[in-house]
């Protein structure tokens, strides 16, 4: 049974490599959105009672392992010479600093990328918004936008770890996934 495995593992890593490969192709030609959940952040859940969105102090904000997530998020893409034209994130603080760790640069804080769980009335709106983002981005650019769970679910379906990268673009109208990136 064990030499089964091994076989089946040896004949099917070569695949999942190659699929890696292919991701990392793609996202070479642009036209694709770069959906960041944000880093690991300090332990808890959600941001204090006290939380107010320009104060950082008040927020829960990354952990040392997240700060390294973020900036092995970011050699990787250097690695791999993946460029982003336009980097967005939420205006939390853990979000603009993976961003920022992660692309190099400050992002573009926007609102539409808040989280949905904090204000759940206005989330077919800032959804909407996003895809609508999403549509204008054409090759050679990629864009990347740093966001919370909750906003990456609503978009694509999936619950992504942290510091995970989800890869898509428009197709038929529709956001479409494209691959996933997990952090390495």
């Amino acid at each position: 049974m064990k030499k089964l495995l091994a076989l089946l593992l040896g004949l099917l890593l070569p695949f999942a490599a190659f699929a890696d490969e292919a991701l990392f192709a793609k996202l070479k030609e642009g036209g694709h959105v770069l959906l960041l959940r944000h880093a690991a952040t300090e332990p808890g859940r959600g941001d204090p009672p006290n939380f107010f969105i320009g104060d950082c102090k008040t927020q829960r904000n990354l952990s040392e392992t997240g700060r390294e997530e973020a900036r092995r998020i970011g050699r990787m893409l250097k690695w791999r010479a993946i460029k982003v034209s336009e980097v967005r994130s939420s205006q939390w603080c853990r979000t603009k600093d993976t961003a920022e760790l992660a692309f190099g640069f400050p992002p573009i804080p926007w609102e539409m990328l808040n989280s949905l769980h904090l204000d759940p009335d206005r989330a077919d709106e800032r959804t909407h918004a996003v895809t609508e983002l999403i549509k204008t981005v054409r090759p050679p650019q990629n864009l990347a936008l740093v966001t919370h769970n909750f906003n990456i679910k609503a978009l694509t379906g999936i619950s992504p770890s942290t510091a995970e990268l989800i890869v898509v673009r428009m197709e038929g109208g529709k956001v479409k996934v494209v691959g996933r990136i997990p952090v390495q």
